[in-house]
């Protein structure tokens, strides 16, 4: 989240990755790893799966949702809706990550392929 918040609070942030590279994909990504740390932190705390994996979503989405907040007062940034619908795709695809690879790392070799 430090990352996240450091990178919007700067007029151009990365500029030469920027330059190639999608901006939906660096969000996408950066909210994959919010969500996949979500996830196993709330894991972590002793939240079933469910819970776990709905209160991670909604942190990441919420979260994403206060970082364009966080853009309408950073000079040269300007909040966008479809930069927190990436957000919260991202935080999707990170949740949904966990989960596989919670599973894969729980069953056998031969179990995986079953299922």
């Amino acid at each position: 989240m430090a990352v996240i918040f450091q990178l919007s609070s700067q007029t151009d942030p990365l500029p030469a990755v920027t330059e190639r590279v999608w901006d939906k994909a660096l969000h996408l990504g950066a909210y994959a790893a919010l969500g996949f740390l979500f996830f196993r932190a709330f894991r972590g705390e002793g939240a079933n799966w469910m819970t776990a994996a709905v209160l991670a979503f909604a942190a990441t989405s919420a979260y994403g949702a206060s970082d364009e907040w966080h853009q309408l007062f950073t000079p040269g940034r300007q909040s966008d809706l479809a930069d927190w619908v990436a957000d919260t795709l991202g935080g999707a695809m990170g949740v949904m990550t966990f989960a596989l690879v919670a599973r894969w790392r729980s069953m056998a070799w031969t179990e995986w392929w079953r299922h």
